[in-house]
């Protein structure tokens, strides 16, 4: 399976997540955000870090990069894209994916491991998760509060397309087991065809025992399945 890392200055988990898909076999490609073309993908990964450091506004300016327009075309012909925390921010700026990234409710950068419940697994990113299975990911973003019209929350309720929620060790969903004030403890949504998906956690991080857990794994998996 062909996939694409797009890189843009400032990006700090683009390394991070070509290691995870080589080490599970994806043929990798490393994309400058100045470029104007894109190599043959099957998966398209618009990694987290601090994009031009978050000026104006987390995302806004890497959304105008030259091979966002590429990604654009490519998702809506149907081409697998993963947004990872800042990836997740420029995938709402670009509008391929509907809502906004807010700051933290307590207004400070959050970096720990968190848990989410997986809520949907009936797609193409989560199919080797089981319903309802809590795993273990790393949070790292100062702007993860997923805010959105109250008719498209109502739609992303109905039509399934939240992937995760924010909840405890035991699976608890509320506002105590919310990190960032997310609407509905949301920490991932899906456009509506499901080949789009964006997410604060970092599955990248979580796909070796030694250094965290592999929590991560099903999801690459997933999809090469």
């Amino acid at each position: 399976m062909n996939s694409s890392v797009i890189v843009f200055p400032g990006s700090n988990c683009d390394r991070d997540i070509a290691v995870a898909l080589e080490k599970l076999q994806f043929k990798n490609n490393m994309v400058w955000h100045k470029e104007t073309s894109l190599p043959k993908s099957d998966l398209i990964v618009v990694p987290g870090g601090f994009s031009y450091g978050d000026y104006l506004r987390s995302g806004a300016i890497a959304a105008k990069s030259n091979i966002l327009n590429e990604v654009i075309k490519a998702a809506n012909d149907g081409c697998l894209v993963l947004g990872i925390c800042n990836g997740f921010q420029i995938l709402t700026e670009t509008g391929l994916l509907k809502g906004v990234l807010l700051r933290n409710k307590n207004l400070k950068f959050l970096g720990k491991d968190i848990h989410v419940k997986a809520i949907n697994t009936d797609n193409k990113f989560c199919n080797k998760y089981k319903k309802d299975q809590i795993l273990k990911f790393n949070i790292a973003h100062n702007e993860g509060n997923y805010f959105t019209s109250s008719e498209h929350l109502k739609e992303l309720e109905d039509k399934n397309l939240i992937p995760f929620k924010y909840c405890d060790e035991n699976g608890i969903i509320n506002e105590e087991t919310n990190p960032n004030g997310s609407l509905n403890n949301i920490a991932g949504i899906f456009n509506d065809k499901k080949n789009i998906l964006g997410m604060m956690p970092h599955p990248e991080r979580m796909v070796d025992d030694i250094i965290s857990n592999n929590d991560g794994v099903n999801l690459f998996t997933s999809l090469l399945n």
